[in-house]
């Protein structure tokens, strides 16, 4: 073997190749450091150049395509129903005729279903009379029923359903309106969508409350917000058969906890309570403290701080008063009979990691674009783990569909190969190992196999929401952020639940007397869940 050049030219011993070759594979290793952070550097100056353009970043990773490749292939040819599945519902039949020549048969009718929309504006003078009895007092004949202000129903229905469900702004919705010739005022527009929905939000939490009691889980995510000029979020909480969005200022755990309550207030000490102390860095002194106290249930924020106070504990304690008040809100929604045995399905964002919790396949798989392979051999590595987890998702999906007894133990064996694997790559190893620790999470279905493997429902509800906030930005008043989420809930729930979002309105604003009432929603999720 020669050496290289400016060597001498002698052979090498074994010791001395082994040296060689140690200090050429630092030196690659050192290479691979150095070509990794000219990229990142290379990256960073690129959004910078493009910050400073005003043009938008660079786009997200490339959503996986997991979910969509291991979806199992139709048997056969099907049909999707079209849109056009209820033609048959014909409201005016008309007979044309024609002028034929003597002695012709008649050979029956050739039918053409015509379909059409009619948008007339009906502004009514309403004459009532008035009557002076002997008395001295005056009698004025009553508004019919459903007439209030100076719109009616039918008004209202339109503007909530096109601002709602067709993500029409409040100036469109004007000009529109006044182009058919209705004249109102955008003033006027914005008073019917975010005034008087009192019977919609009480619908709204009882769904809610019907969803978690009934429901075997929820899927959630959230997304940013603004109201009132300043940042916010808002949660989705969605199962199969219902949708709500709750828009707060916080993201913590202490107010998703508060969004299960389903619109209570109270604080509970339970044993449900305290078992979620004792799982948390809290001294047993203060447990055994609210253990002791005969008193558990308290009202209001103040009333619970209060006992607090009772009992020594000390509330200027920040970390421990947030843990005290997670355990008497989760206290709260168990004794309200509320999230029993219901799973939480999330993509891993902490403050969902409550109860029995389950993470998301997808986003767990999204780890794996986000590696950024500084040669072919770790390139190759992140693409052999990708074709295996793949092939472990295939076979979870197949098996959820139809599950048989003692296949768990097989898809634990499968999880404990594919995540307990080192291939060399650092970053990789790292991420196999966060993800071996989530096993239980991942692997939850095998416990409860009705439950989804990912979280993809609530990216599909929420993404309702992000488009209006595009399109109409964000919120001022407390209605018209209440109107927001309460009217985009109920329209994603009867979407889930079959029922035209159209129809449901003129059900609750009393525009369909004729037809067969539409029941409570949050009847028909416990129903069908």
């Amino acid at each position: 073997m020669t050496s290289p050049p400016g060597r001498s030219s002698k052979p090498l011993s074994s010791t001395a190749l082994r040296q060689l070759v140690s200090d050429l594979a630092g030196k690659i290793d050192r290479l691979e450091q150095e070509v990794e952070q000219l990229r990142l550097d290379n990256q960073a100056l690129k959004d910078e150049i493009a910050r400073l353009k005003h043009l938008p970043p660079r786009p997200p990773f490339k959503p996986s395509g997991m979910e969509k490749a291991t979806q199992p292939k139709p048997a056969g040819p099907g049909r999707r129903p079209g849109r056009g599945a209820k033609r048959d519902r014909v409201t005016r039949e008309v007979t044309l005729h024609v002028e034929v020549p003597p002695g012709s048969r008649f050979k029956g009718y050739k039918t053409v279903v015509h379909g059409d929309l009619v948008l007339v504006a009906e502004v009514v003078r309403y004459k009532r009379e008035r009557w002076l009895t002997p008395e001295g007092q005056t009698i004025i004949a009553p508004l019919p029923v459903g007439v209030t202000g100076g719109y009616g129903p039918g008004v209202r229905r339109f503007c909530l359903a096109l601002h709602t469900q067709g993500q029409v702004t409040t100036e469109r919705l004007t000009d529109l309106l006044n182009g058919i010739g209705l004249s109102i005022s955008k003033r006027e527009v914005v008073r019917l969508l975010t005034a008087d929905l009192e019977l919609f939000e009480q619908e709204d939490h009882a769904i809610l409350q019907a969803g978690l009691v009934s429901s075997p889980y929820i899927t959630v995510d959230d997304t940013g917000a603004r109201h009132a000029r300043r940042p916010g979020v808002t949660t989705q909480i969605g199962g199969k058969r219902f949708c709500v969005f709750r828009t707060s200022r916080s993201k913590s755990r202490l107010n998703f906890l508060s969004l299960l309550r389903a619109g209570c207030d109270d604080y509970v000490v339970n044993e449900a309570a305290l078992d979620y102390l004792r799982r948390q860095p809290v001294e047993a002194a203060v447990i055994a403290r609210l253990a002791a106290h005969p008193d558990q249930v308290f009202s209001s924020q103040m009333e619970w701080w209060q006992h607090l106070l009772r009992c020594s504990i000390n509330i200027f304690d920040w970390p421990l008063l947030q843990t005290l008040n997670e355990a008497a809100t989760w206290g709260a929604i168990r004794h309200h009979g509320l999230m029993e045995n219901t799973v939480v399905v999330s993509d891993d964002a902490g403050q969902f990691r409550i109860a029995q919790h389950a993470l998301c396949w997808v986003h767990a798989e999204r780890h794996l674009e986000k590696l950024m392979p500084a040669s072919p051999k770790q390139a190759k590595a992140v693409d052999l783990v990708r074709e295996t987890i793949w092939c472990f998702y295939r076979g979870l999906k197949l098996w959820k569909q139809s599950p048989t007894p003692g296949a768990e133990a097989l898809f634990r064996r499968q999880f404990n190969r594919i995540f307990g694997q080192r291939t060399g790559y650092k970053e990789l190893d790292e991420l196999l190992a966060r993800l071996a620790r989530r096993k239980n999470e991942l692997l939850r279905v095998l416990e409860r196999p009705q439950i989804p493997l990912h979280t993809n429902a609530s990216e599909n509800d929420l993404r309702a929401w992000v488009i209006k906030r595009k399109i109409s930005g964000g919120t001022m008043s407390a209605d018209g952020r209440v109107a927001r989420d309460v009217m985009l809930g109920l329209q994603k729930t009867c979407r889930k639940l079959g029922l035209s979002f159209f129809d449901y309105l003129g059900d609750r604003l009393g525009l369909n007397p004729d037809q067969p009432k539409i029941p409570p929603l949050a009847t028909l999720v416990s129903q069908t869940a």
